[in-house]
């Protein structure tokens, strides 16, 4: 054995971490992108009263202003991890910095976009919403499907830098 091959930690090249790495940064990836989609297909919140919506609102932030940060930030490590783990390949590397990339353009979003409506939101009365609810209701929205979209790209970068086939694999 070489002396360089001897100094290399083996979870460099053990194909094995890579995989463990690939799997873990598509689930985290899934479950982010997943869960945006769905609170955009399922909470379109244009046909609800005032107070369904605050009610709605406030029981979603209380349940996933915390989670979907952290999802965010571990899928965003996942995913460096993974293109650190496959910089010699430069179509995989490029493509998981791409997504990392998207999955911060959201994360962005969501600290500066709806983490502030969010605090705003969690202070209503759900009888009595302020007379600017749809104001801040349609902006919200607005950050959510640009995160929406962001996210579910760096979900399909992310899938696609696993599966596409590499040189001298079959089918290649």
């Amino acid at each position: 054995m070489r002396r360089h091959q001897a100094l290399t930690p083996c979870w460099r090249e053990n194909p094995v971490t890579l995989a463990i790495v690939r799997f873990a940064s598509i689930v985290f990836a899934a479950l982010i992108s997943g869960g945006m989609f769905v609170i955009w297909v399922g909470y379109d919140p244009a046909t609800l009263s005032p107070p369904t919506y605050v009610e709605q609102q406030q029981n979603v932030i209380r349940a996933l202003n915390m989670l979907m940060p952290v999802l965010g930030a571990i899928t965003v490590v996942l995913t460096l991890i993974s293109a650190f783990l496959q910089r010699k390949d430069r179509k995989a590397f490029v493509l998981l910095i791409v997504a990392a990339a998207f999955l911060i353009v959201s994360g962005l979003l969501t600290r500066f976009g709806n983490q502030p409506i969010n605090a705003i939101v969690m202070t209503w009365d759900i009888a009595r919403p302020p007379a600017n609810w749809i104001e801040l209701r349609d902006q919200w929205w607005g950050f959510h499907r640009l995160r929406t979209i962001s996210g579910l790209v760096a979900l399909i970068l992310i899938i696609w830098a696993s599966v596409y086939p590499r040189r001298g694999e079959k089918g290649s």
